[in-house]
């Protein structure tokens, strides 16, 4: 079954509402242009590409949780490939001399120039990619926000060091007069289709599965999800749309130096995102229209604030207010507020398109009683499996250095069983279903499900072999709705999955008993539907066996009673047999 009841109606919306999002901010900069002129008119262009970078600062930022600082070093290499490969070669003659002969030749046109620009770029971010997945980049990750801010400094010190070929720190490269971009077209071409792709990853299965992991990294492993796979290529398609917002930035400035593209620019776009939300695509550009708004009063203010308040230049307190730097102040304060007072900014996660889905898409009904209690062969009561899969684990041991957690256990369980671990606290339960699900390394010890042996094998592989798992203490995707959560272990068990028989998400979250909270975010649940939650989940990956770390804890009686019938239902209705610690 279809893990998503309509996803071409979920791209219908998510393109509906970029290009309405889109129209009111590209209409309302153009306006307030039209209608003041002159400086006006450059500070519109220049937030428009601010909005490119933006978003595509969102694409990965939001949807992986890594923070990033090393996009705008991107763009400086993308700047510095338009502009050798576009600027004429009597003028790269005139101002880089000495720089390689094939170089001063380059006269390409400006789109030829770009896609030179970005395909460089992308080999770069490829092998920056490479090392974000070693350094294990996930929400939160120091290492990996390291890696990305040392690309921000090396690209700016190459800039200034290399001067026969970038013109160094203060001549820099410039175009001639006259050869720079005209008007707002382009700009406004690449900021709607850099919406749509933002929005279209979002929904898109790489998408969900990236912002599964952001929210727990290994959770989502548990799942089957690898996220350096999603990882890479949220930061392929946010460096594309970067690198493109780079050359037009240099080719409407007509002109690149080492400081166009480092720290202030890099926390102006920081600041915008977070500001608008940086889960959100739509925030993503309120953001920039309040920041773009904010810094040009200020700087109004910082030069003229006196005169208008009536204030005197000198002796009085608001000196100290209305002063030259005011706007970098603004963006600072604004930066640390949000940061301490509203972290998920302005909008959070919301967007256009998904309020007009929930407000005019057509409601799901519930799923039919007998599709709920269909088991594996699809009439309903009817679970018996001919050829039941064994999980065998044999001698594992598992020591931390000194101190020997588990020693020779054994254990084996069918898929026709319900297989109780019990024993004391400390006895090594946990220990051991973390070492059969990927978790912890034995360090002795084998372990296979059906004949094939996984020990050594990475989580996610584990999780897509037929055993998953949930937690001891709660682990779901907190700011994920019930449905979402469910629907990115049917994404894995769609693709990794597809011999299971697999029931869809809606019939899921019914058996589970969720259904009237299927649109609640995980985070809002209660223990008892949590603990539903984190079942229906792991039933959606179809696996094998589910291996069940204290389902009934903190649990009442008749609460731990009724959590037994549901996971009897939820293993009846995926095949599956249990391994249950309590």
């Amino acid at each position: 079954m279809r893990a998503f009841p309509n996803p071409r109606r979920d791209v219908g919306f998510a393109t509906l509402g970029s290009l309405l999002v889109s129209l009111v901010f590209v209409g309302g900069g153009l306006l307030y242009g039209n209608i003041l002129g002159g400086s006006a008119e450059r500070l519109v262009t220049a937030m428009f590409i601010n909005a490119i970078v933006v978003v595509g600062l969102q694409l990965y930022i939001g949807n992986t949780g890594v923070l990033s600082f090393g996009h705008v070093g991107f763009g400086a290499v993308a700047g510095y490939v338009f502009a050798l490969a576009a600027i004429s070669p009597d003028r790269k003659q005139a101002t880089i001399a000495d720089a390689p002969g094939w170089i001063l030749d380059l006269d390409l046109a400006p789109v030829p120039a770009t896609a030179a620009a970005v395909a460089i770029t992308l080999v770069l971010a490829l092998i920056v990619g490479f090392g974000l997945a070693r350094s294990g980049a996930k929400s939160g990750a120091v290492a990996a926000t390291v890696i990305t801010l040392a690309m921000l400094f090396v690209s700016r010190e190459v800039a200034v060091s290399w001067d026969t070929l970038t013109g160094g720190d203060r001549a820099g490269l410039s175009f001639k007069v006259g050869q720079t971009l005209d008007g707002n077209l382009p700009i406004v071409a690449v900021l709607v289709a850099s919406m749509l792709i933002a929005r279209l990853f979002a929904k898109s299965r790489w998408g969900r599965l990236a912002q599964a992991a952001r929210e727990d990294d290994l959770a989502a492993r548990a799942m089957g999800i690898n996220p350096q796979v999603q990882q890479m290529i949220a930061l392929l398609l946010s460096v594309t749309i970067v690198a493109v917002a780079a050359s037009l930035r240099v080719y409407e400035a007509g002109n690149i130096t080492p400081k166009f593209f480092f720290f202030d620019y890099t926390l102006l776009t920081l600041v915008m995102l977070i500001v608008g939300g940086r889960n959100s695509v739509t925030g993503s550009l309120v953001g920039v229209a309040v920041i773009t708004a904010a810094r040009e009063l200020s700087r109004r203010l910082g030069t003229e604030g006196f005169e208008f308040f009536g204030l005197g230049l000198d002796g009085t307190p608001a000196q100290w207010i209305f002063r030259e730097g005011l706007s970098d102040i603004v963006l600072g304060v604004a930066m640390l507020g949000f940061m301490i007072l509203r972290p998920n900014g302005l909008l959070n996660d919301w967007e256009l398109d998904e309020w007009l889905h929930r407000r005019f898409g057509r409601s799901r009904p519930a799923p039919a009683h007998d599709a709920i209690t269909a088991g594996p062969t699809g009439e309903a009561g009817d679970v018996t499996r001919i050829d039941a899969t064994r999980l065998v684990a044999k001698g594992l041991t598992v020591q931390f250095g000194g101190f020997r957690a588990l020693s020779d256990a054994s254990i084996e369980a069918s898929t026709n069983e319900v297989v109780g671990l019990i024993g004391p606290n400390g006895a090594g339960k946990t220990t051991l279903v973390n070492v059969i699900s990927g978790m912890v390394p034995a360090t002795s010890g084998t372990f296979s499900v059906g004949g094939t042996e996984l020990e050594g094998v990475p989580a996610h592989h584990i999780a897509r072999s037929g055993l998953v798992r949930t937690f001891q203490n709660l682990r779901l995707f907190s700011n994920l709705t019930v449905m979402e959560n469910i629907e990115a272990a049917a994404l894995v068990a769609e693709q990794h999955r597809a011999s299971r028989t697999r029931p869809s998400v809606d019939v899921l979250a019914a058996a589970a008993g969720l259904w009237e909270h299927r649109d609640r975010r995980a985070s809002d649940l209660d223990y008892g539907n949590s603990r539903l939650l984190e079942l229906a989940r792991a039933a959606a990956m179809a696996p094998e066996f589910l291996l069940l770390d204290e389902p009934t804890s903190g649990m009442s009686d008749s609460e731990s009673l009724a959590m037994v019938e549901r996971v009897r239902s939820m293993a009846m209705l995926v095949g599956a047999g249990v391994l249950v610690i309590d």
